[in-house]
């Protein structure tokens, strides 16, 4: 399957059918509740806990080869995520899941785009997938993971990379500190809000809409581009549609902002 675009409408998604593996971020009780029929549960949420409180690094490929060989995940399909129709969810463990090494797209629009065209929904219970042996192979996403020591010393040198802020407007001026302590951005950042990237039905917009959008605030295909938000999924988001607009160098600040500004080392302007 060809996944230049790694956004998929949910047409194709269907089309594909058994050449793919689905799988679905929603809470648990959401899934059981109505999901696509082979449908796989992936439990971003722990996930996103299990890497924030160091249980989990991303450079542990033992650890995240047993996770992903669980979910029955080989590197032989490639691999759509879907979420609740935020986007944001499903781009998460997309960048994820290209991180470690595996084919991944994310169906566009979520669960409410696709449940539209199901005969009918599957629920309750679901059978485990089949475990697998999965070697994970961290870094060699084409988003690449940046980290906050890399970056300061970037941000600090002659080829400073851009950075593109999806928080929102406030959060980037320094007036919404969601629960950090200091407040503002990244030195030069441009933002972009993550739903300034998003058509009607939260469908990720075409390329040539994404590509004047960045654009529009300074953000140039010629030069690295490093997204971040406050906690990662925003981030995420916006390294798909970077990738989706055709930017050839892009990196996603996982760890994003709350992790910035959780070090007094690291400059915030305001």
């Amino acid at each position: 399957m060809d996944l230049t675009d790694p956004v998929l409408p949910p047409e194709a998604v269907m089309a594909r059918g058994d050449a793919l593996i689905l799988l679905d971020t929603r809470p648990e009780a959401a899934f059981l509740a109505g999901r696509a029929d082979g449908a796989r549960h992936l439990p971003i949420e722990a996930w996103d806990r299990a890497i924030k409180s160091g249980q989990a690094p991303l450079d542990d490929a033992a650890h995240w080869g047993g996770v992903l060989g669980g979910l029955g995940l080989d590197g032989g399909k490639p691999v759509v995520v879907l979420d609740d129709g935020r986007m944001t969810e499903a781009a998460r463990a997309w960048f994820l899941l290209q991180h470690f090494g595996l084919a991944a797209a994310v169906l566009d629009g979520g669960w409410p785009a696709l449940e539209p065209l199901l005969e009918a929904p599957v629920s309750g219970p679901a059978a485990a997938p089949a475990a697998v042996a999965c070697v994970a192979r961290p870094g060699t996403g084409r988003v690449a993971l940046m980290e906050r020591a890399p970056l300061r010393d970037a941000l600090a040198s002659q080829a400073r990379p851009q950075v593109f802020d999806t928080r929102s407007p406030a959060e980037h001026r320094g007036e919404d500190l969601k629960n950090n302590r200091r407040g503002g951005r990244l030195p030069g950042a441009a933002n972009l809000p993550h739903t300034a990237l998003l058509a009607q039905g939260n469908r990720l917009m075409p390329a040539e809409a994404l590509r004047a959008r960045m654009e529009e605030v300074g953000l140039s295909l010629s030069r690295t581009v490093v997204t971040h938000c406050d906690g990662g999924g925003r981030a995420a988001l916006a390294a798909l549609a970077a990738v989706r607009a055709g930017h050839p160098d892009v990196a996603a600040y996982y760890m994003s902002f709350a992790d910035w500004a959780a070090d007094e080392a690291c400059p915030i302007e305001r």
